[in-house]
């Protein structure tokens, strides 16, 4: 006799939100008797290793259980917690970003002397908010998750205690972090206020009554701003960036990828969640400010990158610069955006592990990073690091030529933004020519990698660990085979998506206060 397997969670059952929790119950429990662990033997290099190895294998199993609920296809009506496919990816690109963090992590604090085993608990810590991240569908599940996410993501950034730039970075993080937090959570009250609600749902379906009436007031309009500016610190939008240049610069590489790409993918899923479930009926109120803040941090991040000479920043700038792409995605408000959205942080975040996976390579111990005044000649000496490294500008870049994924990542991006109700042709035109801005950057870095001379007395560090290398030939590999079939990853992205408030059509969401074309 066989069990049927059911491919609807009800979520009003305490045991069935329990399921629905799983992947994230795994990476918390993990977390926490790893912390017991490593308070053992808090300042030891093999027992950081260990722990290391540990928090890799709690991840591997919450991504076990994460996969197995994207392919039995559980989905849930209304709830606190999403259960779709959309939330199953970004999960996945998050456990994806948390196991390369470990891995280059285990590497870099041997060869930085950082004995801290809590580095690895850190990142599970702050995952398990990410993952909490993705799966709300409750502006109070929102704050949770982001409170912890932040709190670890503060200790990560200062974890190099022996670093002045590491701490004062981290102090940086935690006095802006907390002031943006302010501004969540006196938003939420707003939206609470004016709705009586927190759930998503909810709020959309009572800012809709009355012809939107309570969408339009003041009390709901002031709440959105204020959620926009909570938004806008954690992924590092223009003029909510302030923090990222410093914080990227001063933490260890591996929190650096972790910060720039994983931080920021569950950021823009609960973003992108939260504002097509919760204030489509805002739509013509928030739609403006998206558009004029995509515009501003696509410009202001590549304008900035091309004058820096330290490869961390270059990368934070080039960070925004992205961030601001992913907005495009987020202000055609349809499914598709959706689906172009979750593509584009998979390959970005593979993009930005493996360009930190070479600058942990190349960063001599004692040291915080690596200048561009240190790559001359670098495929002389190191040929498969500067191949490797040319491979991940392109991608960034979305060069059709070796870095076909980020290549297929805009263009998915720019069919979004082309396809929506309303078509952002201006998103679209900015983002192209800001493309062609960060050119100027990228391309350089691989100029001056393959056409300038070695010069006398550079000297390199010590080739990478093991770890750093796996990552390294990972992710390129992954970003070429991305490149020629990137159809199949979009599908999956496509199969699932989030559970909006209104829609008219299976991959089409129209918001309610759209005006007729």
């Amino acid at each position: 006799m066989s069990l049927a397997i059911p491919t609807v969670l009800d979520l009003s059952k305490p045991l069935q939100l329990s399921a629905a929790l799983l992947p994230d119950l795994v990476l918390m429990a993990g977390a926490m008797i790893l912390t017991v662990f490593a308070a053992w033997r808090p300042d030891s290099k093999s027992h950081q290793r260990a722990v290391g190895w540990a928090s890799i294998v709690v991840t591997v199993l919450s991504l076990v259980a994460v996969v197995s609920f994207l392919l039995r296809g559980y989905r849930a009506g209304p709830g606190p917690i999403a259960v779709d496919n959309y939330r199953w990816m970004v999960d996945i690109v998050i456990l994806l970003g948390t196991m390369l963090t470990v891995m280059l992590a285990i590497d870099d604090n041997d060869r930085q002397e950082i004995t801290a085993p809590e580095t690895h608990v850190l990142v599970l810590l702050a995952s398990s908010g990410m993952m909490l991240l993705a799966a709300a569908r409750d502006l109070m599940i929102v704050f949770l998750g982001i409170e912890l996410m932040s709190i670890s993501v503060y200790a990560l950034a200062g974890i190099n205690r022996r670093s002045v730039r590491s701490a004062e970075g981290a102090l940086k993080y935690f006095l802006l972090g907390a002031f943006s937090t302010a501004f969540l959570l006196y938003g939420i009250a707003l939206v609470y206020g004016a709705t009586g609600a927190t759930n998503f749902e909810t709020i959309g379906m009572r800012a809709l009554a009355d012809g939107g009436s309570i969408a339009g007031g003041p009390l709901c309009l002031v709440g959105i701003a204020l959620l926009l500016v909570g938004f806008g610190f954690k992924v590092a939008t223009v003029p909510f960036h302030m923090w990222a240049p410093d914080v990227y610069d001063g933490a260890p590489s591996p929190v650096t990828a972790y910060m720039a790409a994983t931080v920021k993918t569950a950021a823009f899923a609960a973003f992108l969640r939260a504002w097509l479930e919760a204030f489509p009926a805002a739509f013509n109120a928030w739609h403006p400010a998206v558009v004029g803040i995509a515009v501003a941090t696509m410009v202001f991040g590549n304008a900035i990158g091309l004058w820096q000479k330290n490869i961390k920043r270059m990368l934070a700038y080039s960070s925004i610069g992205h961030a601001g792409y992913v907005l495009v995605a987020l202000a055609a408000g349809t499914t598709q955006g959706a689906s172009a959205m979750i593509f584009y942080l998979l390959i970005y975040t593979l993009a930005t592990f493996g360009c930190l996976a070479v600058v942990s390579s190349l960063t001599p111990s004692g040291s915080g990073t690596v200048l561009l005044d240190e790559l001359p000649g670098l495929w002389s000496v190191r040929p498969w690091t500067a191949f490797s490294m040319a491979i991940l500008m392109l991608a960034l870049l979305g060069f059709p030529i070796f870095g076909g994924a980020g290549f297929f990542a805009k263009w998915y991006v720019i069919q979004a933004a082309l396809q929506s109700p309303v078509p952002q042709t201006l998103l679209v035109v900015v983002l192209v020519l800001t493309t062609v801005v960060s050119a100027g950057y990228y391309l350089y870095v691989v100029m001056v990698m393959f056409m300038k001379p070695r010069l006398e007395g550079l000297t390199l560090p010590a080739r990478a660990g093991g770890l750093t290398r796996i990552v390294l030939v990972a992710t390129v590999v992954l970003l070429l085979v991305l490149g020629f079939v990137p159809d199949y990853v979009v599908r999956l992205t496509w199969a699932g998506q989030p559970q909006l408030a209104t829609s008219t059509a299976d991959h089409l969401y129209v918001p309610a206060a759209l005006p007729p074309r």
